[in-house]
Parts: structure tokens; C-alpha cells; sequence
């Protein structure tokens, strides 16, 4: 069921937003080389609970999942989401993915960036088509569209630069949960879903690969990884719809 929330709750879940923008800086800056996955992490935690949220992925599992163990989800390289942070040292050129999500009173947000450390003009070509996309899908994000419109303009701009988008994963509602109605697949035909209204707010997040769309899950249980061994990237936003267009809630 899809919950739209009033505009006191926006309010709420774009200052979780403010939270997890501020952390997902924090954690740009700790992609340095020998920074461990794990030191990422704590920069990230440390603001989270300093301004008093949660850092809502830390024990997080579905059904009968192994708990998340960190703060953020740190994918490296070919590992596209769900990366769990680690004594891994980031090297020259490496592509860190990190997702985040905070919440304080009931009130969640939901965000991820693409890093690069140091220089990697492939990586940084796949990030920035990897943003655009988002900014290609936040177009259609209004009242009286339908979701799959959001779908199919991600898809079709990620493909017309030679790249994939990841199929077995999607965006979703957020703001009174983590995970909530309606999903919101990165590729699919317009004019599809539900239709689009005032109050959702969504977490809109397109998953890109550099080369084929296939991927498999690492022995830990939840990394994804390309199954090709080419890069991924991960780029993600909380959108309040509004009857005047989308208003993007973790951007500042």
C-alpha cells in the first residue's frame, strides 16, 4: 500500500535527509587511498549519531537474512550494492559506492553516491551518466504521471551511453519506513505503475553497470556484484512529490 505523507512528514524526512546528505559528504571525503571500507564508514556513522539519528542499515535483515552490520553500504568496483564495509584499503582509481539511510521519531531517508579515488576516467564517465540518469527520471516524478514513466527514461538514457542497468534491484517508497510502496524499477515501458500523486515520496535510484546487466551475490550474503567483472554505480535521491513538482530531500 502506498503511503502519502502530509506535509509535516516531508518536513521530518528532509531533515533525515539533510542528516544522511551530511554523512554521505563525510564519507566522500574519508575515499582516500589506504582508507579502509571500514574507516568510510565510521565518518559516516559518527556524524549520524553525533546529530542524534540512526543509522537506520545497522541491523537491518528481511525475512531471514543476516543482519547488515554497518552503518553504510560500501561497494567497490565491479560490487554494484549492499557492499559491507571491511579492512579493505581503497586504492588509486577504485569506484565506491555509498548508500545511506538515517532516521530519527519514525522518519527515514535514503541516499547513495558514487566516489572515485583519486582519477579513473572510466569510473567518473559511469558516475556522472550514472547521476544524469536520476536527473533524467526526476523529470517524469509528477502528479498524474505514472511510475514506470521514472523507469523508462533512466533506461533509456543509461543505454543510449553504452551502459546497463540493473534489473533485480529497485528504487521504492521511503520516509515512514525504510522500504516502502511503490517500487520503482530502472528500466521498463512508459505509461506503466501506479500513477503518480502528491505526497509519495520516493526513493528514486539508478544502479548502473559498465558492461552487461548480469550480476551474482557474494559469499557474504549481501554484496551484489557485476557478474562480468565490469564497474558499477549507484546513485540515489529521497523525492517528495509536490503538486508543483518533485523536491529533492537529500541533496543539501
Amino acid at each position: 500500500m502506498i503511503t502519502l505523507k502530509s506535509e509535516r512528514e516531508i518536513k521530518l524526512i528532509k531533515e533525515a535527509g539533510h542528516i544522511v546528505y551530511l554523512a554521505l559528504m563525510a564519507a566522500g571525503e574519508a575515499c582516500v587511498v589506504g582508507a579502509t571500507t571500514k574507516d568510510v564508514d565510521k565518518a559516516a556513522e559518527d556524524l549520524i549519531v553525533a546529530h542524534g539519528y540512526n543509522p537506520s542499515c545497522k541491523g537491518y535483515a528481511e525475512g531471514d537474512e543476516i543482519p547488515f552490520p554497518a552503518c553504510c553500504c560500501i561497494s567497490v568496483n565491479d560490487e554494484i550494492i549492499h557492499g559491507i564495509p571491511s579492512d579493505r584499503k581503497l586504492q588509486e582509481g577504485d569506484v565506491v559506492k555509498v548508500d545511506i539511510v538515517a532516521d530519527k521519531d519514525g522518519y527515514f531517508a535514503d541516499a547513495a553516491r558514487t566516489f572515485i579515488v583519486g582519477e579513473n576516467p572510466e569510473g567518473e564517465k559511469l558516475a556522472e551518466v550514472t547521476k544524469q540518469s536520476f536527473f533524467e527520471g526526476l523529470k517524469y516524478a509528477k502528479v498524474g504521471n505514472r511510475i514506470s514513466d521514472i523507469s523508462h527514461a533512466i533506461q533509456e538514457y543509461v543505454e543510449k551511453n553504452g551502459y546497463s542497468v540493473l534489473r533485480e534491484f529497485q528504487g521504492h517508497g521511503v520516509g515512514i519506513a525504510m522500504h516502502e510502496d511503490p517500487g520503482i524499477p530502472n528500466f521498463g515501458k512508459p505509461g506503466k505503475g501506479p500513477r503518480i500523486e502528491e505526497g509519495m515520496v520516493l526513493a528514486i535510484e539508478p544502479m548502473v553497470c559498465q558492461g552487461r546487466k548480469e550480476i551474482m551475490e557474494s559469499d557474504d550474503g549481501w554484496s551484489i556484484i557485476t557478474e562480468d567483472g565490469s564497474l558499477g554505480a549507484h546513485y540515489e535521491n529521497t523525492v517528495a512529490i509536490t503538486k508543483n513538482g518533485p523536491v529533492v530531500l537529500t541533496n543539501e
